[in-house]
């Protein structure tokens, strides 16, 4: 018996579960995971037997904590945004400038450079409008669309500070800001290339996915929005306002938190312009105007009145309409959650030690073993941001023998934490239910996606390293 459970056993079984209920039997994402993470805590010894379905709860409940208010003023953003024709009106704007053959390159920018100052499933739940009034207007690429959107937001996420996954990595290996966020742009850029436009042509060709009701919003009602006049619509600086908030109050808290823990590195021109002490006066007012509850909330509530001013819909539809936006995002958050919670049972118990135990000896070379022991706990546990922050603290012992930058560690480790994104990460149901997915699609989409920008920006960091040492 006590060769049995093991971390690793309890990963295997775990991802047989899941595969059984979500895939042959088809059950109910909420019921197939939450059944596989008790499954993983009976198996794991670490977990007491006891203590199972308590921890699977207060793991389901920090999951919900995080993503719970964001994603439910994401629905209403969400539908606010697309039935106003706020949506549609962004995207014509984006149109006119890149013309209809090159729409992808605008979503493709915007979601990069909005991904920066915010988390990848905040930019995620911004885009998810644009992306679907923009296959409305084409007619067509929706499967591109999606792509490129997930490409810029990922690649950034784990790439270029002062988002906080690499952010963290550095600050753990102790490498230059400024340093560590250009070679983040060197790597990033293509990758998102590869992952992004060249994986998102090439799977458009192939698979087609059509516009469904998601989000609280019908195929029917988009493409009505798709016919109107652009008069009939809300103006440009009304239907971009609830984005730019929620960037702008976002990015404010991620300015201040880097500033403030990156002080000592900054030149003196802006030392001088901003002291130590102003930062730290500035810092409770951004940590409250800046954190994704509230920001996402006044976005949603902008975005709301937009809605009731552009219908005329009357207060009670109005509301009913919001009511019904709350009820699709509630059932978004909780699948969400109950991914993260399978992943966070994962964690729990020991997988992604042991995992790590097992390859830290390796003797590939530090860059290489880094992607490997990053990629590997992604994939057994789901989390980007835990695989960097563990591979980080196994790693950073270490740093003294590399010949090149430290901050080439610091993009192989966030490489290796992208790697292939499934059932026990939280961001992929998150696409899947947002972007309105089946399950196999978002298979060959977003995890196959998460997948090329992790071996291309391993690839990248390998040929710029030798090339570049900047040692």
């Amino acid at each position: 018996m006590a060769l049995l459970p093991t971390p690793l056993v309890a990963f295997v079984v775990g991802v047989a579960v899941v595969v059984l209920l979500l895939v042959y039997l088809d059950l109910p994402a909420f019921i197939g995971l939450l059944i596989a993470a008790f499954t993983v805590g009976l198996i794991a010894p670490e977990i007491p037997a006891g203590e199972v379905p308590a921890t699977v709860a207060t793991t389901f409940g920090e999951e919900m904590a995080g993503i719970g208010i964001p994603i439910l003023m994401a629905a209403v953003i969400g539908k606010s945004m697309m039935s106003s024709g706020a949506a549609e009106r962004v995207v014509r704007g984006f149109v006119s400038l890149t013309g209809r053959d090159n729409a992808e390159y605008a979503l493709w920018g915007s979601s990069s450079l909005l991904s920066i100052p915010v988390f990848f499933d905040n930019v995620f739940y911004l885009m998810a409008p644009l992306a679907r009034s923009m296959r409305s207007r084409i007619g067509k690429n929706y499967t591109l669309f999606l792509v490129v959107v997930g490409a810029g937001a990922a690649t950034t996420h784990v790439f270029v500070p002062p988002t906080p996954g690499p952010l963290a990595v550095a600050s753990e290996i102790g490498v230059n800001l400024g340093t560590t966020i250009l070679v983040g742009l060197a790597v990033a850029i293509p990758s998102a290339l590869v992952g992004g436009l060249a994986y998102g042509h090439w799977i458009n060709a192939r698979l087609d996915i059509p516009l469904r009701d998601s989000m609280d919003t019908e195929g029917s009602d988009l493409a009505e929005l798709s016919e109107r006049k652009t008069s009939a619509l809300p103006g440009m600086f009304e239907s971009l306002l609830p984005i730019l908030l929620a960037v702008v109050l976002v990015g404010s808290n991620t300015i201040t938190t880097t500033l403030r823990e990156s002080y000592g590195e900054l030149p003196g021109w802006l030392t001088s312009a901003i002291s130590q002490s102003a930062l730290n006066e500035i810092a409770p007012v951004t940590n409250f105007l800046g954190n994704p509850n509230f920001a996402l909330t006044v976005a949603a509530i902008v975005a709301a009145v937009t809605f009731l001013r552009s219908r005329d819909l009357g207060q009670k539809l109005w509301s009913d309409e919001l009511t019904d936006a709350l009820k699709n995002g509630g059932n978004i958050a909780a699948i969400t959650a109950t991914g993260g919670a399978f992943g966070g049972m994962l964690a729990a118990a020991g997988v992604g030690g042991y995992i790590s135990g097992a390859l830290s000896g390796l003797d590939i070379g530090l860059l290489v073993t880094a992607w490997v022991i990053a990629a590997t706990i992604r994939i057994a546990q789901g989390s980007a941001t835990v695989a960097m922050l563990t591979t980080a603290g196994i790693v950073a012992p270490q740093t003294a023998q590399l010949a090149v930058h430290p901050a080439y560690l610091v993009m192989a480790i966030g490489a290796g934490g992208n790697i292939c994104s499934w059932y026990n990460d939280s961001g992929f149901w998150l696409v899947k239910e947002i972007g309105g997915l089946t399950q196999s699609e978002t298979l060959k989409t977003w995890t196959v996606l998460t997948t090329l920008i992790s071996v291309t920006g391993i690839v990248t960091v390998l040929v710029l390293s030798s090339l570049f040492p900047l040692a």
